[in-house]
């Protein structure tokens, strides 16, 4: 039962996700619905803690200060709407759980920066991602290029509607 279990949980996780730490400084490229329309919004700053590593349901709090106020953002690693991770920096901490970060302002919050291979670390592809990428870009193409045409029979429609006009006016006169 418990096999059953982990095999649906790990069907929905993604094949490769960046090795985030406490004490990373990430940018979290996440989509959003407003309405009909989608964007992605970036949110950077320092991860404070993270959750089950190797779980389907793994993830991480973020924390940065906006306008001198903290705020804390929870992501899940494997969520669809978490597109892309980047790391930053990597800092050297002795906890996973940096709390005590929230009672700190200004130089007393900072976190000593550890050498890294930025390139290395965030070499994660996601090919699935990457092929819907390129089909929502095709069709977004194939859209471009209807509507280009419609608007080209709809030039002509009134180029023909134009010349008929001019046609009856030269008979008239």
């Amino acid at each position: 039962m418990f096999d059953l279990i982990q095999k649906a949980a790990n069907s929905h996780k993604k094949p490769q996700v960046v090795d985030v730490r406490s004490g990373d400084t990430v940018r979290v490229h996440q989509k959003i619905k407003e309405g009909t329309k989608e964007r992605v919004q970036i949110f950077e700053g320092v991860v404070i803690r993270t959750d089950r590593k190797d779980s389907a349901t793994s993830r991480m709090t973020v924390r940065k200060i906006t306008s001198g106020v903290g705020v804390e953002k929870s992501f899940l690693l494997h969520s669809p709407a978490v597109l892309k991770i980047e790391i930053t920096k990597r800092s050297k901490v002795r906890r996973n759980y940096l709390t005590y970060l929230r009672a700190r302002s200004g130089k007393s919050a900072r976190l000593t920066a550890v050498d890294f291979d930025r390139a290395a670390v965030n070499d994660v592809r996601d090919l699935e991602a990457e092929k819907a990428e390129l089909e929502a870009k095709e069709a977004a193409a194939a859209e471009a290029e209807a509507k280009a045409a419609e608007k080209a029979k709809e030039e002509a429609e009134l180029e023909a509607k134009q010349k008929a006009v001019e046609d009856a006016h030269k008979e008239n006169s």
